[in-house]
């Protein structure tokens, strides 16, 4: 399958190129735009977890997913970002071959396990819906069973990526050594194999498409049975509240998703061609805006965490008040 010269040298480095078309003036300003993208994306996303952890009336079914998405939505942010600033802000690009293989298997890593994370959602807002009582819900989606289910996913979001990252260890790099590309994935490393990398593509792809679509599915079909309820609400106020958060969620799930096909797809389709310029742009706002975005969609958006924020600025201003006047 893959044939080369029994005297090739193996490629033990790879270089992170980045935009191929990027002028070297533009440089230092990517890199302070993706470091306060890192660094925002970071904060946001530790604000909800430190929040969980010290509102216990917030360590419910919901927010357990809410806090794993976060969690999940750092670490695909430090294992994505760390190398491609240091790419633009000091020329740094090199990885070693075993640190790109791991950069690619988590990188699809926590691409699977937003996924997953994102059906566990779906089925959870499918079984609330479903539920005739809010005491049947309760009964059915218990903290201890939400928590079995998200380490489930946890673990089982390792199984593709790691087939991918396993059959790459085998494959022979001998040639270039340079990924256009801002990380080490599935479709910046099958390029550089040497030989007929088209099997291993293939396969890569439809890995991709079932881990997606299959939860994409039944993410649409809670979201119609949402729709169908939200048309059943007496309240027309409550209508348009629970419209409106189920779109906003919606217009996330729907970046996170539908650019992945193109990008996935361009090997197949002719009138899909891509310049590497867009291709790593199109990647790059599909996989770093939701992250970035998540925690204000969620949970700022959510009355009961803004109802905590409120408290603790109110405790915050009595405290002030309080050391003023002791003095």
């Amino acid at each position: 399958m893959f044939q080369a010269d029994k005297n090739y040298t193996r490629v033990w480095e790879f270089y992170i190129v980045g935009f191929p078309g990027l002028p070297s003036e533009y440089f230092h300003l990517v890199a302070w735009f993706f470091f306060f993208l890192y660094v925002t994306t970071i904060v946001g996303n530790l604000l909800l977890i430190i929040v969980f952890a010290l509102e216990h009336s917030l360590q419910k079914p919901m927010y357990i997913i809410m806090v794993s998405l976060a969690l999940s939505d750092i670490g695909f942010i430090t294992v994505a970002l760390p190398k491609l600033i240091a790419r633009y802000w000091w020329n740094d690009g090199s990885l070693g071959f075993h640190t790109c293989l791991f950069q690619e298997h988590m990188i699809h890593y926590f691409g699977s396990l937003n996924s997953l994370i994102l059906l566990t959602m779906a089925l959870d807002r499918y079984v609330a819906i479903s539920s005739l009582s809010l005491l049947r819900y309760s009964v059915v989606m218990t903290n201890q069973n939400m928590t079995g289910m998200i380490l489930f996913c946890w673990v089982l979001a390792h199984i593709f990526p790691g087939i991918s990252t396993i059959n790459f260890t085998m494959m022979p790099f001998c040639g270039p050594n340079k990924i256009v590309h801002a990380f080490c994935d599935t479709m910046s490393l099958t390029p550089l194999v040497c030989g007929d990398p088209s099997q291993q593509f293939s396969s890569a792809y439809a890995a991709a498409m079932f881990i997606l679509y299959v939860p994409l599915a039944f993410i649409i079909f809670s979201y119609i049975c949402i729709i169908i309820s939200i048309l059943r609400m007496a309240s027309g106020q409550g209508r348009m509240k629970t419209f409106s958060t189920c779109a906003t969620q919606g217009c996330i799930i729907s970046i996170y998703y539908i650019p992945r096909f193109f990008v996935y797809s361009t090997p197949y389709f002719p009138n899909l061609m891509m310049t590497p310029d867009k291709r790593i742009a199109t990647t790059l706002f599909y996989s770093l805006f939701p992250p970035l975005i998540n925690p204000f969609i969620y949970c700022l958006r959510t009355n009961e965490i803004k109802n905590i924020f409120r408290r603790w600025i109110q405790k915050q201003h009595e405290n002030v008040k309080i050391n003023i006047t002791d003095k």
